[in-house]
């Protein structure tokens, strides 16, 4: 594999991150990713795949978000790997996704199993703690692995992504698998939108998917239900960082002891974007400061200790 330092100006965590290009052959496929690792990673780290969005790549998700996540390896121990799609996305299990990788039929489950276990064998572990995060198209990846292979994650996020309704999903009759789930849309998302429904006309046919999906909220009660979590959410407005930003933050919480916990970040205002330090294009909607997305996922997953929050109203 091809290493070099992670460069990110004014990021002394990030900085620190190993860098390397590697690739494995699945199901026939050669399979390319980039991997982030900290200083003496070994047995005890955890491992974190990412699955970046329609058409970009691993390392152009790492430039989308300003090598942000980056630091989950630097800060949080953890190795991070930034898988690279099928032409550029993942077989979702969307029913009306019609992108090569889905009428090709790539096996993307079988990439995710194959790269924790070459993780096990190059880092002399047994089985590791293995979290997700998918943006977009890469969130719906991470749906797919928490509904057909339960068992195999000890944490997911979903980014800007929603569930699919029942009659859009492949993976419906798969039984209830209890996980710690966060998710977080902005209401302005121009693409997948907060309300749920279909996607726009031009996005259906720009991205080649249709079908309903539900809002956001619908999800998190959706994977809190799957949970057992009885208990009503409770809901936080999240300070500004930002005086004169236009977005803000809801944070709801779906927590009852015994039970993983389900968390969803409502940006207003914002788009079809990663909550954070590099502002997306344009036509992508606006991007949030008043939330780190990959600052909040670290703690989430207990990566890094969690601060005192803001109490619930």
């Amino acid at each position: 594999m091809k290493a070099d330092q992670a460069n990110s100006p004014g990021d002394e965590n990030t900085s620190r991150a190993r860098i390397a290009r590697g690739s494995i052959d699945v199901a026939g496929r050669h399979r390319t990713y980039t991997l982030a690792e900290p200083p003496g990673a070994g047995p005890r780290s955890g491992l974190v795949l990412v699955f970046h969005g329609s058409n970009q790549t691993g390392e152009k998700f790492r430039a989308f978000t300003g090598n942000s996540f980056d630091s989950l390896a630097a800060a949080g121990g953890a190795v991070v790997a930034y898988l690279d799609g099928y032409k550029g996305h993942w077989n979702d299990a969307r029913a009306a996704s019609s992108f090569a990788a889905r009428t090709e039929n790539v096996d993307d489950v079988a990439f995710a199993e194959a790269m924790i276990s070459k993780f096990q064998v190059t880092h002399q572990g047994g089985i590791p703690d293995v979290h997700a995060i998918g943006f977009s198209n890469g969130g719906q990846m991470v749906i797919r692995l928490v509904h057909q292979v339960p068992g195999l994650l000890t944490g997911a996020a979903v980014i800007s992504a929603t569930q699919p309704a029942p009659d859009n999903f492949l993976l419906a009759a798969a039984p209830p698998t209890a996980l710690p789930v966060l998710l977080a849309h902005g209401t302005g998302d121009p693409i997948v939108a907060y309300e749920g429904g279909q996607m726009s006309w031009w996005a259906r046919t720009v991205f080649r998917v249709g079908g309903n999906s539900l809002s956001a909220p619908q999800t998190a009660a959706y994977f809190a239900a799957r949970n057992a979590i009885t208990e009503s959410p409770a809901v936080i407005n999240l300070p500004k960082r930002e005086k004169w930003g236009r977005t803000s933050v809801t944070r709801t919480d779906y927590r009852q002891d015994g039970k993983a916990p389900v968390t969803l970040y409502t940006v207003h205002a914002g788009g079809h974007t990663i909550p954070g330090p590099r502002k997306a294009p344009f036509l992508l909607g606006r991007t949030t400061r008043d939330l780190d997305a990959a600052e909040a996922i670290s703690r989430f997953f207990g990566l890094v200790p969690a601060p005192e929050l803001p109490k619930a109203r």
